[in-house]
């Protein structure tokens, strides 16, 4: 097996296992057995599990925000897009094996003691919320409403991954309804 087909195969099995039982739990040995790639080799490919965390950390990001970013462009109207978020966090908190976020996960598990993990945890956070800022504006909408919207996506994604419900989402959404509709300021009346 060539380095990119088990470094692929060593990913496929550490975003399963980490997501599903957390990263502490998993042992390398765990890992050679879900993926096949040996010891050897996973050493050779990750020569630490922090490496490995990482690697899986910043691939997840790519797929997570392609996927959101996928189901928001499927909308015209930049107002649509931003209530869009919401709806997605809501099909991502039904599908089968939703444990929260993977990024606070490892946060609480390995962020007060690995600096390269807790770096990849704020770039992903940092992406999401700059994905937020740049949705805002484009509905014209005041900068300031970034914050707000990103601190309810992520509110519903620890709620919903405690809970093991979609209605964080739902209740999310309505907020951000709300909040854009507060944002348009005082509507004048006619003359």
């Amino acid at each position: 097996m060539d380095s990119a087909t088990a470094r692929e195969r060593a990913l496929d099995a550490a975003e399963a296992l980490f997501y599903a039982r957390g990263v502490q739990s998993v042992g390398m040995d765990d890992l050679r057995g879900a993926s096949g790639v040996s010891l050897k080799r996973l050493y050779q490919l990750f020569p630490a599990k922090e490496q490995l965390v990482v690697a899986y950390l910043e691939r997840r990001d790519a797929r997570w925000r392609d996927r959101l970013a996928a189901h928001v462009e499927r909308h015209e109207d930049p107002e649509r897009r931003i209530v869009a978020v919401y709806d997605w966090l809501e099909l991502w908190f039904a599908e089968d094996g939703f444990r929260g976020c993977a990024w606070i996960n490892a946060y609480g598990e390995l962020g007060a003691t690995s600096r390269p993990v807790a770096d990849q945890v704020t770039a992903h956070k940092r992406a999401f919320r700059d994905y937020l800022t740049a949705l805002v504006a484009a509905a014209g909408r005041p900068a300031s409403l970034a914050d707000p919207l990103f601190l309810l996506a992520e509110g519903a994604t620890v709620t919903a991954g405690i809970t093991a419900t979609t209605a964080p989402a739902a209740q999310a959404r309505e907020a951000a309804r709300r909040l854009l509709a507060a944002s348009q300021g005082p509507q004048e009346g006619p003359p």
